[in-house]
């Protein structure tokens, strides 16, 4: 995040207090595993993340269909994993976007998720390997992910589209959501999971929070270092959604939050353009819970009650329906 070094530093929160004790040991156990020994490089960053990831994965549903494949992208074929729960495809369709700060993650650290969001949710679901920093740069990331969406249109055989990512992603579903408005086969809607929207840095949960587990200013200096952002203009909605100036004509919103991390305020602020200019949006905030809780649910009460909040919003926004939260 730019302009982190004029960040006001508030007091911590007792982080100890806050989290339950199955969210400490959540936390605890995943920065182990992620610890990276030695220089710090976006290759060891990749390394201590797919290793978090395989720790905590689960067996997808049982009778779940799931198939690798490929769209065409700007610069060559895109990976896609394709997820069809036990029961069909299901009257709407899921394009997903994966976290890890546009530098880790891929189809396999998200594949349990995403298959457990598909199965549970009732709907097809396609999960999105678009091109990452430090070997690709803006607007790469973006352009793999709006192919993907429009790859989408055709391969959902007219059947509603609901965009979703987490972090990373949630900043790219975002991205596509405002520049597809209007036109055939844009996202019905979309889910943001604790996303990355271009708000202050300097103010608020990036303050407040600057010292959280699991995403500290340390590491958000990271992957901006890897992601060069210093020759993309400041307003560019591919990058920073939330500083678009147009908030009209999109889609219905939910973002899901966590209280323990420094991205909180980039959700609820998106909410309230789109509610500003007209537009349906929820913003959640779940307590006592940490940036990349996705990973947590089987192992936190809490993470476990935010994950059910996503998946009935990916079922009521395929449905046409308010989300039930």
């Amino acid at each position: 995040m730019d302009g982190d070094a004029r960040a006001t530093r508030a007091p911590s929160p007792d982080y100890d207090w806050i989290l339950e004790a199955d969210t400490r040991a959540f936390v605890e156990t995943s920065q182990r595993n992620s610890k990276v020994e030695g220089e710090v490089t976006a290759a060891s960053r990749r390394a201590a993340y797919d290793a978090n990831c395989r720790y905590w994965r689960k067996d997808r549903p049982e009778g779940m269909t799931v198939e690798d494949l490929t769209c065409e992208g700007p610069r060559g074929p895109i990976p896609l994993r394709r997820y069809l729960p036990a029961a069909g495809p299901g009257s709407a369709f899921i394009l997903y976007l994966h976290g890890g700060g546009f530098v880790v993650g891929g189809l396999d650290s998200h594949d349990d998720i995403c298959a457990e969001m598909a199965e549970r949710a009732g709907y097809e679901l396609v999960s999105v390997d678009y091109r990452m920093a430090p070997e690709f740069q803006h607007p790469a990331f973006f352009e793999d992910a709006l192919a993907a969406w429009d790859w989408a249109t055709g391969a959902a055989g007219g059947r509603p589209i609901v965009i979703s990512g987490d972090s990373a992603g949630g900043t790219l579903a975002a991205a596509v959501v405002h520049a597809t408005r209007g036109r055939a086969g844009a996202p019905v809607g979309q889910v943001l999971i604790y996303p990355s929207l271009g708000g202050d840095p300097t103010r608020g949960s990036f303050a407040l929070h600057a010292d959280a587990p699991l995403l500290s200013k340390a590491d958000r200096a990271f992957y901006h270092a890897q992601r060069d952002m210093s020759l993309v203009p400041d307003d560019d909605p591919r990058a920073y959604p939330l500083r678009d100036p147009d908030f009209s004509n999109l889609p219905m919103t939910v973002c899901v939050n966590a209280q323990c991390d420094p991205l909180a305020d980039d959700g609820k602020a998106y909410r309230d353009r789109i509610l500003a200019a007209g537009g349906r949006a929820l913003s959640v905030e779940e307590p006592g819970l940490t940036h990349g809780f996705l990973r947590a649910r089987h192992a936190s009460r809490q993470a476990g009650l935010a994950f059910d909040r996503i998946v009935e919003s990916l079922r009521a926004l395929g449905a046409g329906e308010r989300p039930k939260l």
